[in-house]
């Protein structure tokens, strides 16, 4: 069997995506349409501090490190870019708004420029001009762009990564499937026979940011439940959540052990490793394995498809959401915002877009003519990952209450408890219902 690093399973670099195939890093002839850029004069000597989500493939930091340096060859603004771990980042965010002191934009997950509403600064012009120029902003961007209930933008959505199906292409035959159901029982039985053969499925179950909240809220979602109704009243005691749980509980029976403490590198380790046939990830593993001479031939045999469907034949994957916000506490906030109408623009936006691989689908439509899109049959499934119509806190407003029962994990720790075996599905969801309740007030 082989051994497997976090670097092997996680991080790709520039060279081996262009030894993949991918076109070279450059922008695509990606359609443009007529708008005018806001006006906004830098402010004499700015220099400005950045923080975002660490890489999990090599060239989202070094495309993204490329174009903030042409950002300061260009305007003469230093930029200072920091990378935090996955579950350092929200601790570091509400400090700096805490504070009013540290990084004047963070590149937070979905939720969080929410949290902080009344402390970012308006980006309701930049994101005017980059929808008019790019083709509109796509369906879960516009969400977690715009203060709920209103046409005002407090943060600009950079990409999302979604989570479909990855599965082994063999295995599942020799289970007797030649395509993943999209259907709950078919999904099952696929699973419980792989598991049968040696080859079980692994979703995460543990705090994870990514793959916990990517497992835990398409089971919510596909069966019907919600955290909150439209009016933002609590509602995930409910039959659908309940349905969820007791299939959550028998999928649970067909996972290779230790799924509870999984992160977000847990099961890109055992798919690699050839320990699981089935799990739910972003684009990173597949193209960590095309690469690597040792892995080529389970990246051959690695296939991607949606997951079950939600009621009505609805895509109910999660999307891990990258969502800019700029703080009031900057002291350039000209200097802040074109830095990200520049990281948005199509020669940077669509060099980094390619450079990933597609690990952080567009948020602009225009984007979806990129090269990157035709460059491997098998990414088709993540080109339309923002087009998702589910949302951390579905049904409800995204607002402070729905970012902080995310940040709490709320609905991965219900599927964790009755899952294991820890809480009957009746306590596990009462437990949730009332840990919601402590944030919607």
């Amino acid at each position: 069997m082989t051994r497997f690093t976090r670097r092997d399973a996680l991080t790709l670099g520039a060279g081996g995506l262009l030894a993949a195939g991918l076109p070279r890093l450059g922008h695509s002839a990606i359609p443009m349409g007529n708008a005018t850029p806001p006006a906004l004069k830098v402010e004499s000597g700015a220099s400005l501090r950045v923080l975002r989500p660490t890489k999990f493939v090599d060239a989202d930091e070094t495309v993204f490190r490329a174009n903030t340096q042409k950002f300061t060859a260009e305007t003469g603004v230093q930029v200072r870019v920091d990378f935090a771990g996955w579950e350092d980042l929200r601790p570091q965010t509400a400090v700096a708004a805490q504070t009013g002191a540290g990084p004047d934009v963070v590149v937070a997950w979905a939720d969080d420029p929410h949290i902080y509403a009344d402390k970012v600064l308006d980006l309701t012009e930049l994101a005017g001009y980059l929808g008019q120029k790019y083709g509109g902003w796509l369906a879960l961007p516009q969400r977690f762009g715009k203060k709920w209930g209103t046409d005002q933008w407090v943060a600009l959505p950079m990409g999302g990564s979604g989570g479909p199906c990855v599965y082994r292409i063999s295995w599942a035959k020799e289970a007797g499937f030649d395509s993943i159901p999209t259907d709950h029982a078919g999904f099952l039985k696929l699973c419980q026979q792989l598991k049968a053969n040696g080859h079980p499925a692994g979703f995460a179950l543990g705090n994870a940011v990514g793959d916990g909240n990517a497992y835990c809220n398409w089971l919510l979602w596909s069966h019907g439940g919600m955290v909150v109704d439209e009016s933002g009243k609590v509602a995930i005691n409910s039959p659908e959540t309940l349905n969820a749980l007791r299939y959550a509980r028998e999928l649970y029976q067909t996972f290779i052990p230790g799924t509870l403490s999984w992160g977000d590198v847990n099961n890109n380790r055992a798919f690699a490793a050839g320990e699981v046939g089935l799990t739910q990830n972003g684009v990173s593993m597949y193209f960590a394995l095309k690469n690597d001479p040792r892995t080529a031939s389970i990246a051959e045999d690695t296939g991607m498809a949606r997951m079950p469907l939600a009621p009505g034949g609805k895509m109910a994957e999660n999307v891990l959401l990258l969502n800019a916000m700029v703080f009031k506490h900057t002291r350039y906030p000209n200097a802040a915002k074109e830095y990200l109408r520049f990281m948005m623009e199509a020669e940077q936006y669509d060099a980094w877009l390619t450079g990933c691989g597609g690990y952080w689908s567009h948020p602009l439509g225009a984007y979806a003519q990129s090269a990157v899109w035709s460059s491997d049959p098998k990414l088709a499934v993540y080109r339309d990952t923002n087009t998702v119509e589910f949302w951390s806190g579905y049904k409800g407003p995204i607002n402070a209450a729905s970012g902080s029962v995310a940040a709490d994990y709320v609905v991965v720790q219900m599927f964790a408890a009755a899952s294991s075996g820890q809480s009957t599905p009746e306590e596990a969801v009462r437990e949730a219902e009332r840990r919601a309740r402590r944030y919607y007030r």
